[in-house]
């Protein structure tokens, strides 16, 4: 009989245990989910710069109020642990491995938020227009298949191709000065990625230097001009 009740003791923690696991897997797949929802959220987030922002912010502030269901799902864990359940086939997912997930969508939010305010700022300030901004930024996540919010050198590589930089083709693992040169702007530590903030920094310089280069071009053109036009008629150019 001590057996017996040895034995329905036994399957009672085993109960228990499972059902802890299948509470942990519950609320662990939930917030996983939650996380890649959000994530492609931002990165598709759509409309004005200023509408962009706005939905940014949200996001940033939903992310913060996502804290405390990630407490809960560490404080489960915490409690498997106490049960010494070190096993779970109800999920793939571990406190460790959701916080650190959560922290980098964390970063990702401010990093995208600074990064709005920045093309803001070069629209009002540089001249450059909210449509090649907005090219930029689609082209990025075009390449950014992932949606990590970062390029490898080779998704940067095409990326520059697609917006008509002139990049040679080169034999895999033959020197390529030109791009090394872009990459020492975009990537000096050589950490192996290019962030969205990064390109859409290298791109604005280069943006800005362009409508900077065709308003020297229109002042020029303006100098020659008896009138002050932006264009010169024959007499005037071979006066």
């Amino acid at each position: 009989k001590e057996r017996e009740l040895e034995l329905q003791k036994e399957h009672r923690r085993q109960e228990d245990n499972d059902k802890l696991r299948r509470e942990f897997a519950r609320q662990a797949n939930d917030f996983h989910q939650w996380l890649g929802d959000t994530r492609g959220e931002m990165m598709e987030a759509s409309g004005s710069l200023e509408q962009q922002l706005d939905t940014i912010r949200r996001k940033a502030q939903d992310i913060k109020a996502q804290r405390a269901k990630l407490k809960k799902v560490e404080d489960l864990g915490a409690l498997l642990e106490e049960h010494l359940i070190l096993d779970n086939r109800y999920t793939e997912h571990s406190t460790v491995g959701l916080a650190q997930a959560w922290d980098q969508l964390d970063q990702l939010a401010m990093r995208m938020q600074h990064n709005l305010e920045q093309q803001i700022q070069a629209r009002n300030q540089s001249g450059v227009s909210e449509e090649a901004l907005r090219e930029f930024s689609m082209m990025f996540r075009h390449f950014d298949r992932e949606k990590l919010g970062r390029l490898d050198h080779q998704q940067f590589k095409s990326c520059l191709r697609a917006l008509g930089y002139d990049l040679p083709m080169v034999d895999e693992g033959q020197p390529e000065p030109e791009f090394q040169r872009i990459l020492d702007l975009v990537d000096p530590n050589r950490d192996g990625y290019v962030t969205l903030q990064e390109f859409m920094a290298f791109m604005i310089n280069k943006e800005t230097e362009n409508v900077r280069s065709s308003e020297e071009i229109e002042m020029a053109f303006r100098a020659l001009s008896k009138e002050f036009r932006p264009y010169v008629i024959a007499e005037e150019l071979f006066a």
